[in-house]
């Protein structure tokens, strides 16, 4: 049964049925069987570190789905950024936690890429406000991940209402072209009236300003309607009419400049990503990103199950044994058998987070962000000539 909307319930999800079908046939056998071996698991995106870090987050709804279950989880703290090796272990009874496998890598999979999509953008523009506006793009049910993740990884807000009530944080925007459709071409000062008597006095006073005119005549004539209460403009002009987009900005800011008016802060949106956001970052004061990050492709987590009853297996191509990982002084992301001598002043990345079936960790967003700024300082996730570092690991 589905819910209205087309979502798979809950408990659904709980109780192991957001499964794939083999995975129920499976137990059906090993019941018959009267196997029940008990095993190490982990999940892991690539074997070896390579240079290429993304952020780990959903862990919190991850620990849920073991919540109850007789089984032992450790994994990196939400927020932590990894390149290669574990980022989960589970050891206990196979049939214990087996049917959870598909629903925990989605759990996992999509959050993380959303996170390390935003990062990207966070570290192209370090220094300015940076929204993610990205959650028409996927099914409403997703609107709080998505956002969740994108404050994860230290951009300023996001524009999602419902989001903003499941994460107890305040949705940011001001005003669609539709407003000004609404007034008609040669009103759009009425329109940027009507908002600023209606909304309330903490809502910043952001003019939409590409939509009848050009950029730099509809920003003038905002500065003008609005005085000293304008706030900033926002331009988010198509991609097939924006021809040099720099320049534009230039332009803006240019005039606005020498009618005294260097307070106004120029916003940017409409498609852009990391690069464009490197482009734009001395120029304009913030910007809205979306699709850079709805876009972004799930990371391709797999579950493994590296040891049954104490001895070391792995299919062909995986690596076998219970591991551990480590983040070196120099940012380097180290993978070891557990069993061996960690690296020298190593900082064991793997953590308690449920023991038989409690819970043994919280989770705070604002502790989580802080940790994923830190640590991308720490590997140099960005640094790179094409915006991402690649910071050999060590194996």
């Amino acid at each position: 049964m589905t819910t209205p909307f087309g979502t798979i319930p809950d408990d659904a999800i709980a109780d192991g049925r957001a499964t794939d079908a083999y995975f129920l046939r499976m137990d059906e056998a090993l019941a018959h069987a009267e196997k029940n071996p008990r095993v190490v698991a982990e999940v892991t995106a690539d074997q070896f570190p390579t240079g290429d870090f993304e952020v780990f987050t959903g862990v919190a709804e991850a620990a849920r789905l073991f919540d109850g279950r007789s089984v032992d989880v450790d994994a990196l703290a939400d927020g932590q950024l990894f390149d290669g090796g574990p980022v989960m272990r589970i050891e206990g009874r196979y049939r214990e936690f087996a049917e959870l496998e598909t629903s925990l890598l989605g759990l996992l999979s999509q959050p993380s890429a959303f996170a390390t999509a935003a990062l990207e953008c966070r570290r192209a523009a370090p220094d300015s406000t940076v929204l993610s506006f990205g959650a028409r793009h996927l099914h409403p049910s997703l609107a709080s991940v998505v956002e969740r993740a994108a404050l994860v990884a230290g951009l300023d807000g996001f524009s999602h209402v419902a989001a903003g009530d499941a994460l107890g944080r305040e949705a940011s925007g001001t005003m669609p072209h539709a407003l000004m459709f609404c007034f008609g071409e040669g009103n759009q000062a009425d329109a940027w009236r009507a908002f600023d008597e209606a909304v309330p006095e903490d809502v910043p006073r952001i003019a939409l300003t590409d939509t009848f005119w050009d950029e730099v005549s509809e920003s003038l004539l905002a500065a003008e309607t609005l005085g000293e209460d304008l706030d900033g403009v926002r331009l988010d002009t198509t991609g097939s009419r924006r021809g040099d987009f720099r320049h534009i900005v230039r332009e803006v800011r240019w005039e606005l400049d020498a009618r005294g008016r260097d307070d106004v802060d120029l916003f940017c949106s409409g498609g852009l990503g990391p690069a464009q956001l490197r482009e734009l970052r001395d120029v304009a004061d913030g910007f809205g990103v979306g699709s850079a990050i709805t876009s972004a492709d799930p990371v391709d987590f797999a579950l493994d199950i590296v040891s049954v009853d104490g001895e070391a297996v792995s299919k062909r191509g995986k690596l076998s044994g219970v591991k551990d990982v480590y983040r070196t002084p120099d940012g380097g992301h180290y993978v070891s058998l557990a069993d061996r001598d960690e690296p020298d002043d190593g900082e064991s990345l793997l953590e308690p987070l449920v023991r038989d079936g409690e819970i043994v960790r919280t989770f705070d967003l604002d502790v989580a962000t802080d940790r994923c700024l830190a640590d991308a300082e720490a590997v140099g996730f960005g640094d790179g000539p094409d915006g991402q570092e690649r910071n050999d690991g060590r194996q």
